[in-house]
């Protein structure tokens, strides 16, 4: 549904009347698809967590997201060739994106389901039996059946009003109250960090493409600047490619996840910095910033996950914390375009860039100072409060 979604925001742009006029219709595409889009990131993740499992989590996500960079390498490649072919009716390449949200409505079906417990960051497939007192008296036990065809019908919470004190208390199935969840320090430092990040992220790459080319006398895109934009994407999901990949392996060996979310974070002051440097020394010297962008969100886009997972698995609030993550990211990706741009307008790029600067060193600070490591502590996470699951074990 969600690649459905936003096949058809991405397509509406064709709609479009000549002078942008329609100000109505492309606002409430682009909500369709910032809602849609905040979907798969989430459900991915959730995906490989129910197939592969804890342990092998790490490597497949990486693989998921490596390939999803070469593919956004191939869709920047295309587009921007459309809207150089079609020029100056530009609005065609967005029928690229169109057209690769469908193809993933295909690849959708054949993804497996995997384990619905585990996919909620609880522990699966087990033999165990954790029991939990509920407010109402009852004891309540987390069970699962061995051999049987199907986990929504032998798989859920049970209740045993009398279960004996001396059962058996397995806290990888015990369900964390939201509360709980959402009070906890890490998760608070990572909704904070990555808002603060994107806040101060999301619009250096606007202003890095309207300093590389701008805008024609009438006020639309030159056709010089269509490679250049094109380029600038390209650029950093290359380089994201190439930091997913050396973030993967780095880990693996042994690297914890604070260094390398911290790598990530420095390069964006950086960025910045340099923009304002180069802002009149060449398209070259611009473009060539992205590879910090590329560095930044390759580490940042490969990390997230994992640090999720580290922090809830056990919990049974994977996909509660991905998803509220995900949403503190997209409001300040937002907040940045927004205000980003009415900095532009008002006092110019450099002010709007030097603003990107100042905000992008909140969130190293606040990762530095207030962010445990994490590496290691998967499955450990768990609390001793449970809540009643129905039986289908998706309620969570």
């Amino acid at each position: 549904m969600a690649a459905l979604m936003t096949a058809f925001s991405a397509s509406a742009i064709l709609f479009v009347h000549e002078g942008n006029v329609d100000h109505a219709l492309m606002y409430i595409t682009k909500i369709i698809e910032g809602v849609s889009s905040s979907f798969i990131g989430p459900c991915v993740a959730a995906l490989t967590l129910a197939s592969f499992g804890p342990d092998e989590f790490d490597a497949v996500m990486a693989s998921n997201i490596f390939w999803g960079h070469v593919g956004s390498i191939v869709s920047a490649v295309l587009a921007g060739l459309t809207a150089w072919i079609t020029y100056p009716n530009i609005r065609y390449c967005f029928l690229v994106i169109g057209f690769s949200a469908l193809l993933a409505v295909v690849g959708v079906k054949l993804l497996p389901e995997g384990d619905v417990l585990m996919g909620r960051g609880l522990k699966g497939n087990s033999n165990r039996v954790a029991v939990h007192s509920g407010d109402d008296g009852n004891d309540y036990a987390n069970m699962d059946v061995q051999g049987s065809s199907s986990w929504s019908s032998t798989q859920g919470n049970i209740a045993s009003p009398k279960c004996s004190s001396n059962s058996v208390a397995v806290e990888e199935h015990a369900i964390s109250s939201y509360w709980e969840i959402f009070s906890d320090r890490k998760t608070v430092v990572l909704c904070f960090t990555g808002f603060f990040f994107h806040f101060a992220n999301a619009n250096v790459l606007l202003v890095l493409g309207e300093l590389m080319g701008g805008d024609d006398e009438d006020g639309n895109t030159k056709r010089s600047a269509i490679p250049l934009i094109a380029g600038a994407i390209v650029l950093a999901q290359f380089t994201m490619s190439g930091a997913t990949y050396a973030g993967d392996k780095m880990t693996k060996g042994g690297w914890g996840r604070k260094p390398l979310f911290l790598a990530g974070l420095l390069t964006l002051p950086l960025r910045c910095f340099l923009i304002i440097l180069w802002q009149d020394s060449g398209e070259a010297w611009l473009l060539s910033t992205q590879i910090l962008d590329g560095i930044g969100g390759g580490f940042f886009g490969l990390l997230h996950p994992y640090l999720v997972a580290d922090i809830t698995f056990g919990s049974g609030r994977f996909n509660v914390i991905m998803g509220l993550t995900a949403s503190c990211f997209g409001l300040g990706g937002t907040l940045s375009n927004l205000l980003g741009q009415m900095v532009v307008e008002k006092f110019g790029h450099v002010a709007s860039l030097t603003g990107s600067l100042f905000l992008s060193v909140i969130p190293i600070v606040l990762f530095t100072l207030a962010m445990p490591e994490t590496a290691g502590s998967r499955g450990t996470n768990t609390k001793s409060t449970a809540v009643v699951v129905d039986n289908t074990g998706v309620s969570a």
